[in-house]
């Protein structure tokens, strides 16, 4: 009996980070006329949560029980948004605004085409709460790998939203819990990103549907340009 506790275990904490992050992916989704239901979804998932990311999670659940949604959206836009040290597209962090950006946003969706599925197209790939979605329901050992390539970006704004007192920090931090520890270089490497912030400079397949919906685009700057996933300075 004792050979198979450790398979059963894994099995479990398998599921368990799954739950965990599909719950985030709907609870860092844009407040738009789906909150209220996905946010009643969120509270299911966390009752199956256990340790914790529980706490984390239903601690998110609660404060974003807001009934404006006008408040929520611009809580949200000024969060997210406004804040280069808080954007949830992961390739800015590691590429911001040099040519090296669309290369990386490339690997997530090779990533999802090799799972089977084509990228959502009305949202970035590289967008948290798709990237967390997939993990949850599509192929939980690719959005794994991807979730902890970026683990340091993932840190890093988890402190910024720690920071501002943004209820969104714990479900970073319930995120974050879900992957492998951190080294003393990625502490270090977190160490300078947070100083320095970002830098600047397949066919016939289905998309998987996505949960959580894509925000709506921002407004289009006066000279007619499109900053769609790039946050201001």
């Amino acid at each position: 009996m004792r050979l198979l506790r450790p398979r059963r275990a894994g099995v479990d904490r398998a599921l368990h980070r799954r739950l965990v992050r599909q719950a985030a992916s709907l609870l860092l989704a844009y407040p738009d006329d789906g909150h209220a239901g996905r946010l009643d979804v969120a509270g299911q998932l966390v009752d199956h949560i256990t340790g914790p990311e529980e706490d984390m999670l239903g601690t998110a659940v609660r404060a974003l029980d807001e009934p404006d949604l006008l408040v929520l959206a611009q809580r949200y836009v000024e969060t997210f948004d406004l804040r280069r040290r808080s954007t949830m597209y992961l390739t800015y962090w590691t590429a911001g605004d040099t040519r090296n950006r669309g290369a990386e946003m490339h690997a997530f969706a090779s990533a999802y085409r090799a799972a089977g599925v084509e990228p959502p197209a009305h949202e970035s790939p590289d967008h948290l709460p798709v990237v967390l979605e997939f993990a949850a329901t599509v192929d939980p050992a690719a959005g794994e790998e991807l979730l902890t390539r970026y683990r340091v970006a993932l840190d890093v704004l988890h402190t910024s939203l720690h920071e501002a007192g943004s209820p969104y920090a714990q479900v970073v931090a319930a995120v974050c819990a879900t992957l492998p520890p951190v080294t003393a270089r990625d502490e270090e490497r977190a160490r300078r990103l947070a100083q320095a912030g970002p830098p600047r400079e397949s066919i016939g397949l289905q998309p998987f549907t996505l949960t959580v919906p894509p925000r709506p685009a921002p407004s289009s700057p006066s000279d007619g340009s499109s900053r769609r996933g790039v946050p201001e300075s």
